[in-house]
């Protein structure tokens, strides 16, 4: 048999027609939120959100097939937003899993026809523990729905699959209706960025959010830092020495006074032929940029960006001088 001959025409409406019926289901699913919250669907929302909300234990969410991938990314966007929750493969709860399961935690059960074997198997023994049962289904009718305590009825009126087989729109659906759930509640809780890092310390966001300059810092003998007695000179071998693009200048109890940067060293070029031999604290900039070690990476990011500096100095309370931090250290960290 020859293989099909592709028509890219062909394609560009296939793929159109598909995100159209599923970006309908989309907005017939959230018209049918009233904002008095009489509507049908609001008024499970409102007491599935209470239930979880009011819960004890955690969330587990189970279903099996697309549902189940649908409710594994349901799951895992709760628990990154402040709902303790979990995915129950069915199968296996009827297996030895169901020994997760208490009387103080709730399930989240999603199935499009709602008589997934697997789930109905499992019911009675959720009903025995004394376990909270919210069920997202397309059939009001069907068992999974009758048997719940709270029932999300998430149908559509066709799947984006031309055959109306293939689990497409409803599973659209079905994950923005969790997506709703987790964002309600994260909102309900109030739920903060600083706590969203705390679940994500591997991310863009967790480095921004977590990492201290404590942890980034240059310490001991690689901070670059002259006496504020010595000569230009002497600070310009440091900064070579140290390659931090700058030196630290300091008191006699080690507190940091000024700062000479590169830009310092080209304008002294320009301005004097002797400039090696004058005193440092005729170069430097005084009052230099300082944080303390317990501040955010972050913090140090806005300092340099708003004061148009590449590095700052790491004070204790007293000023003492105990770390430096330039802007390569902060991009290696992945904190820029």
């Amino acid at each position: 048999m020859p293989k099909p001959v592709l028509d890219p025409l062909r394609l560009i409406a296939s793929a159109h027609r598909a995100l159209d019926i599923q970006a309908r289901a989309l907005e017939q699913l959230a018209a049918e939120f009233t904002a008095d919250s009489q509507s049908p669907i609001s008024e499970a929302l409102i007491k599935a959100c209470e239930r979880i909300f009011a819960c004890e234990g955690k969330l587990i969410v189970t279903g099996i097939g697309k549902s189940g991938h649908v409710g594994n990314k349901i799951a895992a966007t709760l628990a990154s937003t402040g709902t303790p929750a979990f995915f129950l493969h069915p199968a296996e709860a009827s297996h030895g899993d169901l020994g997760m399961v208490t009387g103080e935690d709730v399930v989240l059960a999603l199935s499009n026809s709602g008589q997934t074997e697997e789930i109905l198997r499992i019911l009675p023994l959720l009903r025995r523990r004394g376990t909270g049962l919210i069920a997202m289904t397309g059939d009001a009718q069907s068992t999974l729905a009758q048997q719940a305590d709270v029932h999300l009825l998430v149908r559509v009126e066709r799947e984006a699959c031309p055959l109306n087989l293939a689990p497409t729109a409803s599973t659209t659906a079905a994950m923005a209706m969790g997506d709703a759930i987790a964002v309600t509640l994260l909102e309900a809780r109030g739920f903060n960025a600083e706590q969203f890092a705390l679940s994500h310390p591997g991310g863009a966001l967790g480095r921004k959010l977590l990492t201290l300059v404590s942890d980034l810092m240059r310490t001991g003998d690689a901070i670059p830092s002259v006496r504020v007695e010595a000569d230009t000179k002497e600070a310009v071998l440091e900064m070579t020495k140290k390659r931090l693009g700058m030196t630290a200048v300091v008191d006699q109890q080690h507190r940091a006074v000024g700062i000479f940067t590169d830009g310092d060293l080209r304008r002294a070029l320009e301005s004097s032929t002797d400039f090696l031999t004058q005193p440092i604290a005729a170069w430097m900039h005084p009052m230099p940029a300082c944080l303390g070690p317990k501040a955010l990476a972050s913090e140090a990011v806005h300092m340099m960006e708003s004061r148009r500096i590449t590095q700052v100095l790491i004070t204790d309370h007293q000023g003492v001088l105990i770390g430096a931090l330039n802007i390569h250290d902060l991009l290696q960290a992945g904190v820029v």
